[in-house]
């Protein structure tokens, strides 16, 4: 590797060094002022008063950024290890947006995506555990995925059956002019949304929607409920490791040393 693909790989990848944490600190402070820019040019009265600067600055960004991917790809030794990243991708993401909307205006509202990139702050602070906190329940969400997709498949049905009612029960006259708008109303009130676009006007309809209030506050708490349990199962993984000293198996995954006479597990 040649002296200046080992320089600039020191500067953009050398979170330890100097000049490493100096070119973080910065881009995120671009990463910054660049969705500053984009949420601002989105208000009709700055874009009115200040669209061609807000217009141009986030032009300067969107070409820095895309100077910074390149850099990137070329002082890596192995580029596809970084392109197919996930920071890869969100790079590439942040700044696709305002090259599209030259040919559709409009798509560089896209770029707020630019907020991930703000996720190197974690390498940056050296808070690298609650990336792995967060990894933690990504696994737990992961593991929870049967439940999960049963839960779901329970509540498509639940929704479709109350829209179905609903739309015999209230009928066109009251805007239930469909089953699928009555499903519609039914995720929207057992999710405890309620838009108040639709709603019953009989009796009967208004029990009907009682009770899927009701049964809206229990579903709300089942997921996390599972995934609850699940990341408690997953921090407190037994150690199934005898003890030496008095026998006892039942240990966390991390333990070193007996929770009952302090031996050293790995002794």
């Amino acid at each position: 590797m040649s002296r200046l693909r080992q320089n600039i790989k020191t500067i953009i990848f050398g979170t330890d060094t100097k000049a490493g944490k100096l070119f973080d600190e910065i881009l995120i402070v671009a990463i910054i002022l660049s969705i500053i820019t984009v949420l601002l040019e989105s208000v009709p009265d700055y874009h009115q008063q200040y669209g061609q600067i807000l217009y141009l600055a986030e032009w300067v960004f969107t070409i820095m950024f895309t100077l910074e991917y390149f850099l990137r790809i070329y002082c890596i030794r192995l580029p596809s290890s970084y392109v197919f990243s996930f920071y890869g991708v969100v790079d590439l993401l942040s700044v696709v947006p305002t090259y599209i909307s030259v040919l559709f205006p409009g798509a560089q509202a896209l770029s707020v995506i630019r907020i991930l990139r703000v996720l190197r702050i974690f390498r940056i602070l050296k808070l690298i555990l609650y990336i792995g906190e967060a990894n933690l329940i990504i696994k737990a969400i992961y593991a929870s995925r049967r439940k999960m997709i049963v839960f779901l498949f329970s509540i498509l049905t639940l929704v479709t059956i109350f829209g179905s009612i609903m739309y015999l029960i209230e009928g066109e006259a009251n805007g239930f002019s469909s089953i699928p708008r009555s499903i519609y109303w039914a995720i929207v009130t057992i999710t405890t949304v309620g838009y108040g676009d639709i709603s019953p006007q009989t009796e009967l309809g208004q029990a009907l929607a009682s009770l899927a209030m009701i049964m809206g506050y229990a579903t709300i708490a089942i997921p996390t409920g599972i995934i609850s349990a699940e990341y408690t199962t997953m921090k407190q993984l037994p150690n199934d490791t005898v003890c030496p000293g008095c026998g006892d198996e039942n240990h966390e995954e991390a333990a070193r040393f007996c929770r009952v006479c302090g031996t050293d597990l790995e002794s």
